[in-house]
């Protein structure tokens, strides 16, 4: 069975995610075959999503709502994670004049109506704010966040890609808990390990999410570098398995309880998502890995 992770306010997620980013680039958008990915997660314990209305030109959300609407039975299987807070001039927000952000209360409120009616769903598990927002009025957005979730339209609310200072300022203004943050995380984007972000949210106890796990897809198309690209090689032929399942290993092992958002179109490469826990990941390996993508050995 896949692991399970407690968050506050009584969610649940799945150790592994299934990122909806690319949605709308597959060739084929059916509901069909969009419903046939979300099975092949189900199949291996993989139960929560994770979307975002930006996605996909604003598309994406609809589309896994055709699925949830041609298998309406699949909605009780899965938490459904979305986020709001980017206007980008295309699609409905197409009369923009600039790309920007809004954590304003009225956008919030919108975006979640819009979400829940492309998705075709009454609630949403957890809905982030996707970007830090540097025109944010914290007072304003934690109400409006407080006020979603009174409504019982969302359970439970967190953050992206925002730095502790944006999360102490935020919270700060709200009742509810900020119960994650979803940050770049990977052998390629490593920083957070030693800035002080992965930190933060391991003091205050709150699993996080990483996106872009695999570094956009360098970890296994041969971008990662000699050196690292030879570790991945290296472990995955020792274990059995592909070098993806040795990057998101990688970041399983930490104790931080990092969430990997993992994102493909192909059904052969969902299935394979689990082989993650395959994979030995003892602390001499975890340094390896870590300072072959330094590119030399730690001080």
């Amino acid at each position: 069975m896949m692991e399970r992770v407690r968050f506050p306010e009584g969610l649940e997620l799945s150790r592994v995610i299934y990122g909806m980013w690319r949605l709308c680039d597959d060739p084929d958008t059916s509901a069909r075959h969009v419903q046939a990915k979300i099975e092949a997660c189900l199949e291996q314990g993989i139960t929560t999503v994770d979307q975002a209305d930006v996605y996909g030109g604003y598309a994406s959300e609809r589309l896994f709502g055709d699925a949830l609407r041609r298998a309406p039975g699949l909605r009780e299987s899965l938490q459904i994670i979305t986020k709001c807070g980017i206007i980008a001039p295309v699609s409905r927000h197409r009369r923009a004049r600039v790309k920007h952000y809004d954590t304003g209360k009225s956008h919030i409120e919108a975006s979640v109506d819009h979400s829940l009616k492309l998705m075709g769903i009454d609630y949403i598990d957890l809905l982030l704010i996707h970007r830090p927002d540097p025109m944010m009025d914290a007072r304003e957005t934690g109400a409006a966040l407080d006020g979603v979730v009174a409504s019982g339209k969302v359970r439970a609310v967190g953050v992206s890609n925002f730095r502790p200072h944006d999360r102490s300022l935020l919270q700060a203004s709200m009742r509810n808990p900020i119960v994650t943050n979803q940050i770049e995380l990977s052998l390629l984007a490593h920083k957070g390990f030693t800035n002080g972000d992965v930190a933060h949210w391991q003091e205050l106890g709150v699993p996080i999410m990483a996106w872009s796990p695999l570094g956009g897809g360098a970890l296994v198309t041969g971008g990662a570098g000699a050196g690292l690209g030879s570790c991945l090689e290296a472990v995955s032929k020792r274990d059995g398995v592909d070098p993806a399942a040795v990057a998101v290993a990688w970041l399983l092992a930490h104790p931080a309880r990092i969430l990997p958002v993992m994102g493909s179109n192909a059904i052969g490469r969902i299935r394979a998502f689990s082989d993650a826990f395959r994979v030995t990941m003892d602390r001499e390996t975890w340094y390896e890995l870590y300072s072959a993508a330094l590119g030399h050995e730690v001080p």
